[in-house]
């Protein structure tokens, strides 16, 4: 009777229990996130034992990176129409299969099929990009914000615990056993993705009605919408490279392995503080200045760290510092991408967004792979990433903080 009217199944859980929906939520984000934070630990012991190049290691992490942000989109579509569930049990289930192939892949071809395609496509589906989506959908206004900071923060406390724990994992039991404990871990997305359980959405009377097509094509009109895809780049540029390269560089400057695998993890844990901060931020002050801001500070860093000289002390205190600004971005982004277009799409149209984020990852992998290769060193990759940081504090500044306009009025 009232079933066609009524949207009761979806904001019930997030209505009676908001806090349960998001700490499910940020299971999620932390256990996918965090193997693929740990890919640097496993570069020299994988390349040493297969007498491959940093290059075919970085190519695999390249692919990952490019075809997570080629099926975002896709996957982001198929959850704003049929629910989120489906999707994250996918994701979850091929980036588990593809982290077992990685522990038994003796050439670089299968490489490339399980670290590069299967996980890459594999974290489309289960990410925190979709969990972040299903936020805006479920839950009230006021937890929104909070909530997209939760959830980034949570993909950090993946970074700042799996990093270390690979590490030791290798010198105990094998990095090839390490990767198979790493997919059996991927399985338990699959209960907390119950509590993200949503119906299809239904369209308000309100609301002008709009085809994937209609949503696509508003959004690339949209000049604001462009240059923060074109911004976000440089996160992704920045992110990859660093995850992957830096043990090895650090190596390479005289300090061991662990240190690097410390400094990733605390990466993660000064992320925490600033993805929470960034989420508390994006809701009481411009987005695009805060962007801004996040992406001069993080050019400002890395060019400290690349002049500075080698030690535990400075390569922990980049972490920190690094730490603080990078996903910090994701709040501001995605809470962006609803002001301006709503929630209907949100999934689809930060996937977007997101596939401009994981160019640049796959750029960033790659480049810093061939480059050493070709020059011994990753030096001429640190300043490119110094460059782009204050390219897309400058991007950012022009983005128009407002809805969309439309035919009538629609609020965000």
């Amino acid at each position: 009777m009232s079933a066609a009217t009524s949207p009761a199944p979806r904001p019930s859980l997030a209505a009676r229990a908001p806090l349960l929906v998001v700490l499910c939520g940020c299971m999620i984000a932390m256990l996918t996130f965090g193997p693929r934070a740990s890919s640097g630990i496993f570069l020299l012991p994988m390349t040493g034992e297969y007498g491959w190049g940093r290059d075919t290691f970085g190519l695999a992490i390249a692919i990952q990176n490019l075809l997570w942000g080629v099926g975002t989109p896709f996957a982001g579509a198929i959850a704003d129409r049929f629910g989120v569930v489906r999707v994250l049990w996918a994701g979850a289930v091929l980036y588990a299969l593809g982290l077992v192939l990685m522990a038994f892949s003796a050439t670089p071809g299968m490489l490339h099929l399980s670290a590069g395609v299967m996980i890459g496509f594999g974290l489309s589906g289960c990410s925190f990009n979709i969990v972040l989506a299903a936020f805006g959908k479920m839950l009230p206004e006021k937890w929104r914000p909070i909530s997209f900071g939760a959830g980034t923060a949570a993909g950090s406390f993946g970074q700042f615990l799996f990093p270390p724990l690979a590490a030791g994992l290798n010198t105990t039991i094998g990095w090839h056993q390490t990767l198979i404990v790493f997919g059996a871990a991927m399985l338990l997305v699959m209960p907390f993705a119950l509590a993200l359980a949503t119906p299809k959405p239904t369209v308000k009377a309100h609301e002008p009605q709009q085809s994937i097509g209609g949503a696509l094509g508003e959004a690339f009109r949209h000049p604001s919408y462009i240059y923060l895809v074109l911004g976000f780049f440089t996160c992704g540029f920045q992110l990859a490279f660093v995850t992957t390269h830096l043990p090895a560089y650090l190596t390479d400057r005289g300090l061991s392995l662990t240190i690097g695998g410390w400094t990733l993890a605390v990466i993660g844990l000064a992320n925490m503080v600033g993805s929470l901060s960034s989420g508390w931020l994006s809701s009481r002050m411009s987005r695009r200045y805060l962007l801004s801001a996040i992406y001069f500070g993080r050019g400002i860093a890395i060019a400290a760290f690349v002049l500075l000289p080698a030690s535990p002390v400075t390569s922990i205190g980049f972490g920190i510092v690094l730490g603080l600004l990078w996903l910090s971005t994701v709040p501001p982004t995605s809470g962006l991408v609803m002001l301006m277009f709503g929630t209907r799409y949100l999934a689809m149209l930060y996937g977007f967004a997101f596939f401009s984020h994981q160019v640049g990852g796959f750029l960033g992998v790659w480049l810093g792979g061939v480059l050493y290769e070709q020059l011994g060193s990753y030096d001429f990759v640190w300043w490119l990433a110094v460059a782009l940081s204050f390219a897309s504090a400058a991007i950012n500044l022009p983005i128009v903080e407002r809805p969309v306009e439309r035919g009538e009025p629609a609020r965000a």
